[in-house]
């Protein structure tokens, strides 16, 4: 199978709590390490990265001992400050190991609402990047509730992975889930699901074959995977769905080999007479 061509120098990178946190709410620190060796080793080459991780609450799970998350809304933003300070110190020292600088930055809707704030947030996402500091991006759950018509909530970090890479003006968004792609239909109930090597437009059709919610630690699915597609095709970006088990698999992404499913108005370049391994 030919490879694609995708050429693409500022990246947007979302990692799903399924990807950060074990089934059984433990930390996977494998996963914590390859993610910080992968985006460190693209921004030693000049690719200029954000991180949209996910995973705040899952991790404060693990820390409180907790193996249900709480129902109430001010447990749950408790939950989310505990753990917010932990994924960081996690983050923090895997990339201090590859010698990579990280930053902190935290949002609610309203941000990208107001042209002002808008303006002073994408003034500090272009500083860090000019200093080869990686942005570490998450909403900010310990203030974020929606009251009439103040919208603070993205929803998921899906929406929001979306949202960053078209106000930072990305080239592609990369989003890691437990899934290896887009499929004809659900691969957790029909063993002859087809996956999908490119999606060109996404219709009604596509949302039906996607089901709800993902693991009991994270907010996602299929839908919200869809939504985040749609609206980089609406905006002629390129958005990339693949497995997060190993995030190495960034580096195939750029590399040019097709793995997950690539949503694109175009068909991108392919390169010939190279095999897909």
């Amino acid at each position: 199978m030919e490879n694609r061509i995708i050429t693409a120098n500022r990246i947007v990178v979302k990692v799903g709590t399924s990807s950060l946190i074990y089934p059984n709410g433990a930390i996977n620190f494998e996963t914590f390490d390859q993610l910080a060796y992968t985006l460190s080793a693209l921004n030693n080459q000049g690719k200029e990265l954000i991180l949209v991780s996910s995973g705040a609450i899952g991790v404060g799970l693990n820390k409180m001992h907790l193996k249900k998350r709480p129902t109430e809304i001010g447990a749950q933003q408790a939950l989310a400050a505990i753990g917010q300070s932990e994924l960081m110190t996690l983050f923090t020292q895997r990339f201090n190991h590859y010698m990579t600088n990280i930053a902190q930055v935290l949002l609610t809707h309203d941000v990208f609402d107001y042209p002002k704030s808008d303006q002073f947030v994408m003034n500090t996402f272009n500083c860090l990047l000019n200093d080869n500091v990686i942005p570490i991006v998450n909403e900010n759950d310990t203030v974020a509730t929606d009251e009439l018509d103040h919208k603070t909530t993205f929803g998921d970090n899906d929406q929001l992975s979306a949202i960053v890479a078209s106000h930072v003006n990305a080239d592609l968004l990369v989003v890691l889930s437990d899934i290896n792609g887009f499929y004809d239909r659900n691969p957790k109930k029909f063993t002859n699901a087809n996956l999908i090597n490119q999606v060109s437009k996404i219709d009604d059709e596509d949302f039906s074959v996607a089901g709800g919610t993902g693991s009991r630690f994270g907010t996602g699915g299929m839908r919200t995977k869809l939504l985040a597609a749609k609206r980089m095709l609406d905006e002629d970006r390129q958005m990339v769905l693949a497995n997060g088990k190993d995030p190495r698999v960034i580096l195939d992404i750029l590399a040019g080999k097709q793995v997950g499913t690539l949503f694109s108005k175009t068909t991108p370049q392919l390169k010939e007479g190279v095999t897909h391994e």
